[in-house]
C-alpha cells in the first residue's frame, strides 16, 4: 500500500476507534453529572478540533503550503509560529468547554478540561509556554531529517500522550484523542516545510528519540521558566479535583 494512502487509513482508523470510545464511555459515566460534563467538553473538543479543524487543515494543506513558502524568513521560524498559533486555536475551544460547564449541566469549576477559566492564564502559565520548546525541537529535527508530515503528526501525538500521563497514567488509554489533539499542532506546519531541505532520511533509531527530544527541549528554551520566574506558586489546577465516581444509584438527571 502506498504510503499516503496507508497514512489516510490510519487516520480514518484512528478517528473511529476515538469515536467508538468515547460514545462507550460516555454511555458507562451517564449517571455522574460531572463525569458526564467532561466527556461532554471532550466531545466538544472532538467536534471542533480535530473534526471542524483538522478537516479543514486538511483541504487547505495545499493553499497554505503555497502561502508559506512566499514568506522571505525561510520556513523555520514560520514553522514555530504556526504550531503555536495552532496551539493557542486549540486551547481557545478546551477552555471554552471548561467555561460552558454550567451548558453541560454542571457549575464552573465542578468539571473541566483546562487548569483555568481563564484562556491567557491556561496558555501562558501552563500549556503553550510548555509546547513552544517542543515546536523549537520539530523545528531542529526537520532540518537534520526528513521526517514525513504524517511521521511528525503520529510522533508528537505520542509525545503528548506521554506528556498527559504525567498526570496520570490512565491518560495512555486516551491515545486516540491525545495523538489528534497534540498532532494536529504540527502536522501542516510540518507539511509546508520546503522538501529541498538539506535534510537527511532518518533512520529508524531516530522514531522512538524523536518522540522524547521535545520534551528534554522544555529546559533548553527558557519560555517554561518565564512561569516560575512571573509566579513562582502559581497553581497546577485552580480548581479541586472533579468527583468522577460513578454511583450506580444516582438519578441521570
Amino acid at each position: 500500500m502506498h504510503s499516503g494512502r496507508a497514512a489516510r487509513w490510519f487516520v480514518l482508523v484512528l478517528a473511529a476507534w476515538l469515536v467508538i470510545i468515547t460514545s462507550l464511555v460516555t454511555i458507562a459515566v451517564w449517571n455522574n453529572p460531572v463525569a458526564r460534563a467532561i466527556i461532554g467538553m471532550g466531545w466538544g473538543l472532538i467536534i471542533l478540533w480535530i473534526g471542524v479543524c483538522g478537516t479543514t487543515m486538511y483541504f487547505l494543506r495545499n493553499k497554505v503550503r503555497e502561502w508559506m513558502t512566499h514568506i522571505p524568513i525561510g520556513w523555520r521560524v514560520p514553522f514555530i509560529l504556526f504550531a503555536t498559533f495552532l496551539a493557542l486555536l486549540e486551547e481557545a475551544i478546551t477552555t471554552t468547554m471548561t467555561n460552558l460547564a454550567p451548558w453541560f449541566g454542571v457549575p464552573v469549576g465542578k468539571a473541566y478540561i483546562t487548569a483555568s477559566t481563564n484562556y491567557f492564564d491556561v496558555v501562558a502559565m501552563h500549556s503553550v509556554v510548555m509546547f513552544v520548546p517542543m515546536f523549537v525541537a520539530w523545528q531542529w529535527m526537520l532540518g537534520r531529517w526528513r521526517f514525513t508530515p504524517f511521521q511528525v503528526f503520529l510522533l508528537f501525538g505520542m509525545t503528548g500522550t506521554l506528556a498527559e500521563c504525567s498526570f496520570g497514567f490512565e491518560h495512555v488509554r486516551e491515545f486516540g484523542m491525545w495523538i489528534f489533539v497534540y498532532g494536529l499542532m504540527v502536522w501542516l506546519p510540518a507539511y509546508c516545510a520546503p522538501e529541498n531541505r538539506n535534510a537527511r532520511r532518518p533512520r529508524w533509531w531516530l522514531f522512538p528519540l524523536a518522540v522524547i527530544i521535545p520534551i528534554l527541549f522544555i529546559p533548553l528554551v527558557p519560555t517554561p521558566l518565564l512561569i516560575k520566574w512571573i509566579d513562582p506558586h502559581h497553581p497546577a489546577i485552580h480548581f479541586a479535583p472533579p468527583d468522577v465516581s460513578i454511583d450506580p444509584n444516582a438519578s441521570a438527571n
